[in-house]
């Protein structure tokens, strides 16, 4: 999902050569397209308004060159398309259906709207319609699926036009007519050989020539990896290529018979570094990646994969890093490859050292940003120069290119259910990573979903601390988007699994945030409760600071229930405990809390005490902000006792105050950030 065109199969296979950034043949079938769009639909044919974007299909099979044509087609009709290009792929590289949620959110990252992490399918394809409703944009989807995948996505306006590609028919979705892909044209074939091999050996043995076209069926990739193989070959007759390909059995296409010869050519070693790519997360490729696969140097691995791309057999990717992807055409083939050649033991091994890799990485990722810690740099230092980075910015570039790969490689080892403590290593590094670069808001989506994984193994191995800490994490990324009512549940989860591990920390915590549920759900009393219950924890750990908070969101609970006896007790004990424990802000707001309720239980001269005192320990904790609110609250309270006189001033101070500060003064509110 980038900016850059998911061509697997078509004939730009490789980008270093500067003439292969021209589309060859396909006008007929580009004609065609053309003219679709301008079709009037069978709604417009019945006399009614067309609700939805128009869809073209372009069907074919992997290899036939049917991604490179929507790209073709995309690029030459953009220009009406004023709001620009969205490309989706909505199948791995192994075949498998992608979910619609993880299309439409990747879809409204791309629009710069915002995802709420943990929202449903419904709610995430309902938000991309509503953004796509006032604009003019392309879709391009790729490697669809199914037509439900397709109809999910689809704008509800006929602005918008989607570019689907397929292997076959879309049945479901009304008024398509799909363009299906054969070969090149002979010219345009014989044009695509000579780019890779010279003009000189097409044209002394045209015939020749053409009968390798022939025997590959014209077929854009089959020709690719053809060229790539007389390529590395210079002194090898285009006519031996044509008798090796026809030579070959009749079983499987003219793809898989040219790969074939390909992968027979290659050294042994490079041949088992090319078949283990196919473990490769989301099929993308980096030089860390083979390395780790191959368990060859970084360098050497950078060597091969770009002899790889000459090939055939792999395709760069524009990426200010080193990055590769392995051609969907060819995927298959080289998974049938690893199964046939290799053990299940030395495939898992080859997956362990390439996770092991990426958590390292991770790692060092993460600890280049902590430039303030001398054992953050102490363990940089011990990491091979290979796996450090320069600056926090190339970091943070690293980890933005490589998102997709990292959190594919995630879902994968939990997949694979044999590398549950890599698994684990693997998704703990990826948030402290993602956190420290992009920070908790917004990274939150990829952390839902990391969380969801973290559960899954948890459950699966029978964790029940880590199942607890699993449980908060989604519960809390629950009750910040609303969903209160899901992260209750989620909150008494965590609960009994933190008393299954016998873990006081995850129980007082979930104890916390059940009443902060139920405190946000108005349920009062059952909000005072929890917070007794885990207050009564808090004080037999003397853990002072956490009792303070805990006090102070029983006081609120009761405030709200209107029990204001029990409110002033709850804020003078959280006052006094921050003041215990030198949290001269904390200590500020509590008393600032306290004249609040006092001022609701009909105590104004109470009040104004309290509040004045709080002044001066929010002038000591340099919160001017606070100071501004606190001194609005002291006007408000002296206007109720009848001295505007006095609350004039009050407001004068406070705006001064503001003034010097431009942000506004926030209300005080008693209820915790920690849930």
């Amino acid at each position: 999902m980038t900016d850059q065109a998911v061509d697997t199969d078509g004939v730009r296979l490789s980008e270093d050569v500067a003439e292969e950034s021209r589309f060859l043949g396909r006008d007929r079938e580009l004609k065609d397209l053309r003219a679709d769009i301008e079709r009037a639909g069978l709604d417009t044919l019945s006399g009614r308004k067309a609700p939805r974007a128009r869809v073209l299909l372009i069907a074919g099979r992997p290899g036939s060159g049917r991604t490179a044509l929507a790209e073709e087609l995309a690029a030459r009709v953009a220009d009406g398309y004023p709001d620009g290009v969205l490309r989706a792929r909505l199948s791995e590289p192994d075949g498998t259906r992608v979910p619609v949620s993880r299309l439409a959110r990747e879809l409204l990252t791309e629009l710069d709207r915002p995802t709420p992490p943990g929202a449903g399918e419904d709610d995430l394809t309902e938000a991309l319609r509503t953004a796509l409703a006032d604009r003019k944009v392309l879709l391009l989807l790729d490697d669809a699926a199914d037509a439900e995948q397709v109809d999910a996505l689809l704008p509800d306006t006929p602005h918008c036009l989607a570019v689907v590609v397929a292997e076959g028919p879309l049945t479901g979705i009304a008024d398509v007519r799909p363009c299906t892909l054969g070969g090149l044209d002979t010219k345009s074939a014989m044009e695509l050989l000579s780019r890779h091999t010279g003009s000189v050996r097409i044209t002394v043995d045209p015939r020749a020539a053409e009968q390798l076209v022939e025997v590959c069926q014209a077929q854009p990739a089959a020709l690719t990896l053809a060229g790539g193989w007389l390529a590395a070959r210079p002194q090898a007759a285009v006519a031996d290529l044509a008798k090796h390909v026809h030579a070959e059995d009749d079983e499987g296409t003219p793809l898989s018979r040219v790969f074939r010869l390909a992968y027979a050519s290659l050294p042994s070693t490079a041949a088992r570094m090319l078949r283990l790519l196919s473990l490769a997360p989301a099929g993308l490729v980096d030089p860390h990646t083979a390395s780790a696969l191959a368990g060859c140097s970084v360098h050497g691995a950078r060597t091969a994969l770009d002899d790889f791309v000459a090939l055939g057999v792999l395709r760069a990717v524009d990426s200010p890093l080193p990055e590769y992807e392995v051609p969907g055409c060819l995927h298959a083939f080289l998974r049938r490859l690893a199964t046939t050649h290799d053990r299940p033991a030395e495939l898992q091994l080859a997956r362990a050292r390439m996770l092991e890799r990426t958590v390292r990485l991770l790692q060092s990722c993460r600890a280049v940003t902590e430039t303030d810690s001398p054992q953050a740099r102490e363990k940089l230092l011990t990491l091979p120069r290979a796996l450090r980075f320069p600056t926090p910015r190339a970091a943070a570039e690293w980890l933005s290119v490589r998102r997709p790969a990292l959190l594919a490689a995630a879902r994968l080892a939990v997949a694979d259910g044999e590398l549950d403590t890599l698994a684990r290593r693997l998704m703990s590094q990826l948030v402290r990573a993602m956190v420290a670069h992009f920070g908790t808001q917004a990274a939150a989506p990829d952390l839902y979903g990391i969380h969801r994984l973290v559960l899954d193994v948890a459950e699966r191995r029978e964790l029940p601390r880590e199942k607890a800490a699993a449980l908060l994490n989604l519960a809390d990324l629950d009750a910040r988007t609303g969903r209160t009512a899901e992260a209750l549940v989620r909150y008494r989860a965590a609960l009994d699994a933190g008393r299954e591990a016998d873990d006081p920390y995850a129980t007082a915590r979930a104890m916390e945030s059940v009443g902060g549920a139920h405190l946000e759900l108005g349920d009062y009393d059952r909000a005072a409760d929890w917070f007794g219950r885990a207050l009564a924890q808090r004080l037999a750990r003397a853990e002072r600071a956490d009792a303070a908070r805990v006090y102070g969101r029983l006081a609120t609970a009761h405030t709200y229930a209107g029990r204001y006896g029990e409110a002033l007790r709850g804020w003078r004990a959280a006052a006094a405990g921050y003041r215990r424990t030198g949290d001269v802000a904390a200590h500020a707001r509590a008393l600032s809390e306290l004249a609040r309720v006092q001022e609701y239980a009909g105590r104004p001269e109470e009040s104004l005490r309290t509040c004045q005192e709080a002044v001066d320990w929010a002038r000591r904790a340099e919160d001017d902000r606070l100071q501004a609110a606190l001194h609005l609250r002291l006007a408000d309270t002296l206007d109720r006792l009848g001295d505007h006189t006095a609350a004039g001033l009050q407001r004068s101070t406070a705006d001064r105050m503001l003034r010097e500060d431009p942000a506004e003064a926030c209300e005080i509110r008693s209820a915790s950030s920690e849930d």
